[in-house]
């Protein structure tokens, strides 16, 4: 089972309509989209899906929608995380409900505490069904300096199966593999590192950019771990430049290339999410699409 946790997932977008209420039409043609990319599976409602801006309703109708246009031809974890553990418990056990392959939560929000909070928080929604549970480290610092023993514990988490690690510090996720010797699945989460953090131990990648480029990144990964070190290099490098650039505006950029790679309308964000994020043009982004499809060597369009 712990095999199809793997390869390159999309961090969903969760589109909105202009009130921003989900858009679950929209839902749909993603969910289509990237099971016709055969995309490795899906990461709903994290941070890129704007999970925690929705109501606890919102978030359970998404993973329905989600689930039933996959009808499992996809594997998918919910991100369950929230403002309290009572809420992360409910929307985990709704989607074991659903069917979905798994859930994932970030440590306590707001209150964070220590490492001791977010191990009981973790217990708790883990240990409310029998799904794989990935916890989702956020940050270089949400990992204690005491990582072993951070780690000892987390194995003794109900149906601990892996981690998605969204760090840039790739001695962090390398020290995690190593001491925890292939009991843990790690995702790097950070997207502009994929190619890296696979020589750190990771399995597979969940990121934000693999919604516009996911077929493109899949290729270079998968060609990278089977050698191709030169065309690893040169699409890191061209992809590392294009993030940073896009990062200052990046939803509005989102949106645009949504629209003109897939005719898909991710819808605009939630606010206070990008509030004061300005809007590109459309041959900027054309071209941005563009440049990123050549250096792969793919052109994926609807």
């Amino acid at each position: 089972m712990k095999e199809k946790f793997k390869g390159l997932w999309p961090a969903m977008f969760t589109p909105v309509d202009d009130d921003e209420e989900p858009a679950y039409n929209e839902i749909e043609k993603l969910v289509e989209l990237f099971i016709s990319q055969q995309m490795d599976g899906l990461y709903i409602l994290g941070s890129t899906g704007q999970g925690l801006l929705f109501t606890e309703n919102q978030r359970k109708k998404v993973t329905e929608v989600v689930s039933k246009t996959s009808a499992g031809r996809i594997p998918i974890i919910v991100h369950v995380g929230s403002l309290t553990t009572s809420e992360s418990i409910r929307l985990a056990q709704h989607a074991e409900k659903c069917g979905v392959d798994g859930v994932s939560s970030v440590p306590p929000i707001y209150y964070t505490g220590n490492a001791d909070t977010t191990l009981e928080h973790y217990n708790k929604i883990a240990g409310s069904t029998s799904l794989p549970f990935f916890p989702y480290q956020l940050g270089d610092n949400s990992i204690p300096d005491d990582v072993h023993s951070f780690i000892d514990r987390l194995l003794k988490i109900p149906n601990i199966t892996g981690m998605k690690l969204t760090t840039n510090q790739l001695l962090n996720i390398s020290g995690i593999h190593n001491y925890a010797e292939g009991q843990l699945r790690l995702f790097s989460g950070s997207d502009e590192l994929f190619c890296h953090a696979t020589l750190c131990g990771t399995v597979g990648a969940i990121g934000t950019f693999y919604n516009i480029w996911g077929a493109e990144c899949k290729y270079v990964m998968s060609e990278f771990v089977n050698g191709n070190y030169k065309l690893g290099k040169k699409f890191m490098l061209s992809f590392q430049k294009i993030i940073q650039f896009v990062l200052p505006n990046a939803w509005p950029f989102f949106r645009k290339a949504m629209l003109l790679k897939y005719n898909i309308d991710i819808g605009p964000t939630k606010a206070p999410l990008g509030n004061t994020q300005k809007e590109w043009k459309n041959n900027e982004v054309q071209e941005i699409i563009e440049k990123i499809e050549s250096v792969a060597g793919l052109n994926i369009h609807i």
